[in-house]
C-alpha cells in the first residue's frame, strides 16, 4: 500500500483510540459531579412534598448521613480497587485476544454499568450495596481500555517524537473529564440519573463504532509497521543480541528469544518487571495518580464546600483543571522529547506542583480569577507527568531493547504501570473521604506529601539520565577539540 494511505491510516488510528479513551474518562467523571447533589445543605430549602417524614427529597439515601464522606469514598474506592486489581489481569489478555474485540466487550459493558447507576434514580434504589456492586463491575470492565489503546497506537507509531505526539493523544483523559463534567451537569440538579445513563449510551456506541473500523497492525492493512528505536536496526539487533548472550534467554527473560526467527510471544510478569525502568516509574506513577484521582473525584465537591458554588457551577469549574492537564501533557512531552529525560522532566513537574497545591488551597478561592488561574495551574503540573508515564513511558519500556521488538510485551507493561498507579488512584479518593472531616488543608497536605514521594522514587533514573547528559557533553567536547 501506498505510503499516503498509511500515513492516512495513522492518523485514523490516532483518532479513533483518542475517541475511544475519551469516553472511558468520560463514563467516569459524572459520580464527581453528582456527589454535591447526593447530599445537599437543606437549610432553608422548602420541601416540595411538604412531607415531614420523608428524607430523600433533599439528599439521596443512603448518603444522607453525616458519615456520607466516608460512604461516597466507599463508593469511589469500590470502583478504582476493582480497575486497580483488574488492571493486572487486563494486560494479559490483552496480549492474547485481539484488540477489537476486547475493547468492544469491555466499552459495551462499561456502557451498561455507568447506565445502571444512574437507573438507581429511577428505580429509588437506596441500599448502598447496589452502588458498590455496580462501580466493581464497572472497574473491572474498564481496564480494557487502557492496555489495547497504548498496545494499538505503539503498533502503529515508532518512537520517534513519541513523547510529543503521546502528550497531544494523552489528551483525550481530561477531554473526556471535561465532556464527562459538562453532560453530568446538564441534567444534575433535575434528574441526576440520566449524567449517568447518557455517557453509558455514549459510550457503548463508541464501542460499536471501534468494533466496525479499528486496526489492529499495520501489517493487516499492508503498510510498514515502525521501527521502535532511533538507533540503527544494526546497533540494536546487537545489542539485543549481546544482551540474550549475558544470561541465559526465554520469555522470562524480559522477551529475549534465542532463535532471531522465532515469533516473540507473550513476555510474563516477572519479565516485563526485569525491564529497567519499570518499578521506578510505576511506583511513581502510584502516588501521580493518587493525587490526579483524588482531584478527579472531590475537586467540585471541594469546590462547593470552599467556594459555595451550586454543583453545576462546581462541575463546570472543575473543568479547568482537566484544561490545565491537556497543556501539561503536551509540555511534557515536548520537553521530554527534547532533552531525553523523561524521569526528570517528571521529577521536575512534580516538585513545582507541591507549592503550587498549597497555594490553591490557600488563596486560590480568594476569587473567581485566581481560581481559575491556579486550576490551570495545578491542573498541567499534577497531570503532566501522570499523562508523560502511561503513554511515552510505559511505550518506550514495551519496546525497550531488550524485548526484540516484542511488541506483545506493550500491553503487560502498561497494564503493570498503570496498574500500580491504579493502586494510588484507589488511594487517594478513599484518604480523602476519611480526611476530610478533619478540614480540607489536612487533604492538601496529604496530596503534596505524595507528590514530594512520587519524585523521590524517579531519583536513582533521574541521577543516570544527568549522568547520561554530561557524558554526551563530554564526548561533544572531545569531539570539537578533534
Amino acid at each position: 500500500m501506498s505510503v499516503s494511505f498509511c500515513y492516512r491510516y495513522r492518523g485514523f488510528i490516532l483518532l479513533l483510540t483518542f475517541l475511544i479513551y475519551t469516553c472511558y474518562h468520560l463514563s467516569r467523571k459524572p459520580i464527581s459531579v453528582v456527589k454535591s447533589q447526593l447530599h445537599r445543605n437543606c437549610t432553608g430549602l422548602e420541601n416540595p412534598n411538604n412531607n415531614s417524614n420523608s428524607t430523600t427529597w433533599c439528599n439521596w439515601a443512603p448518603f444522607d448521613q453525616e458519615n456520607y464522606k466516608e460512604l461516597l469514598g466507599g463508593v469511589d474506592d469500590a470502583f478504582l480497587i476493582a480497575y486497580a486489581v483488574g488492571m493486572f489481569i487486563s494486560g494479559i489478555f490483552g496480549e492474547r485476544l485481539s484488540i477489537r474485540y476486547y475493547l468492544f466487550a469491555g466499552m459495551l459493558l462499561s456502557g451498561i454499568f455507568t447506565a445502571l447507576f444512574g437507573l438507581g434514580y429511577y428505580w429509588n434504589i437506596h441500599q448502598l450495596w447496589y452502588y458498590v456492586l455496580v462501580q466493581i463491575f464497572n472497574g473491572l470492565a474498564q481496564t480494557t481500555g487502557w492496555p489495547s489503546v497504548v498496545t494499538c497506537v505503539g503498533n502503529w507509531f515508532g518512537k520517534g517524537k513519541r513523547g510529543f505526539i503521546m502528550g497531544i493523544w494523552n489528551s483525550h483523559t481530561s477531554v473526556g473529564n471535561i465532556l464527562g463534567s459538562l453532560i453530568a451537569g446538564i441534567w444534575v440538579n433535575s434528574a441526576w440519573g440520566l449524567s449517568f445513563i447518557v455517557p453509558g449510551i455514549i459510550i457503548a456506541v463508541i464501542g460499536v463504532i471501534n468494533f466496525l473500523f479499528l486496526i489492529e497492525n499495520p501489517e493487516d492493512v499492508d503498510c510498514t509497521p515502525p521501527q521502535h528505536h532511533n538507533a540503527p536496526v544494526e546497533e540494536v539487533a546487537t545489542s539485543a543480541d549481546s544482551h540474550c548472550a549475558e544470561r541465559d534467554c526465554g520469555i522470562e527473560d524480559a522477551g529475549c528469544s534465542k532463535e532471531s526467527n522465532e515469533k516473540p510471544g507473550a513476555i510474563s510478569f516477572l519479565g516485563a518487571l526485569r525491564i529497567p525502568g519499570v518499578v521506578e516509574f510505576s511506583l511513581c506513577l502510584l502516588f501521580a495518580k493518587l493525587v490526579s484521582y483524588t482531584f478527579l473525584f472531590w475537586l467540585p465537591l471541594y469546590i462547593v464546600n470552599v467556594a459555595h458554588f451550586g454543583p453545576k457551577e462546581a462541575g463546570d469549574l472543575s473543568t479547568l483543571f482537566d484544561v490545565g492537564g491537556i497543556i501539561g501533557g503536551i509540555l511534557a512531552g515536548i520537553i521530554s522529547d527534547y532533552t531525553n529525560g523523561r524521569a526528570t522532566t517528571c521529577c521536575v513537574m512534580l516538585i513545582v506542583a507541591a507549592p503550587m497545591l498549597f497555594l490553591y488551597n490557600s488563596v486560590g478561592q480568594n476569587g473567581i480569577g485566581s481560581s481559575v488561574v491556579m486550576l490551570i495551574i495545578c491542573g498541567a503540573l499534577v497531570n503532566g507527568p501522570y499523562a508523560l508515564i502511561t503513554t511515552a513511558v510505559s511505550a518506550d519500556l514495551g519496546t525497550h531493547k531488550s524485548l526484540r521488538g516484542n511488541a506483545k510485551a506493550l500491553s503487560t507493561v502498561t497494564a503493570i504501570i498503570d496498574g500500580t498507579g491504579s493502586i494510588g488512584a484507589a488511594l487517594g479518593p478513599l484518604l480523602a473521604g476519611l480526611i476530610s472531616p478533619t478540614g480540607w488543608n489536612n487533604v492538601f497536605y496529604m496530596l503534596i506529601s505524595a507528590d514530594i514521594l512520587a519524585c523521590l522514587f524517579l531519583s536513582r533514573l533521574v541521577y543516570k539520565e544527568i549522568q547520561a547528559w554530561r557524558g554526551s557533553e563530554n564526548r561533544n567536547r572531545g569531539y570539537k577539540e578533534i
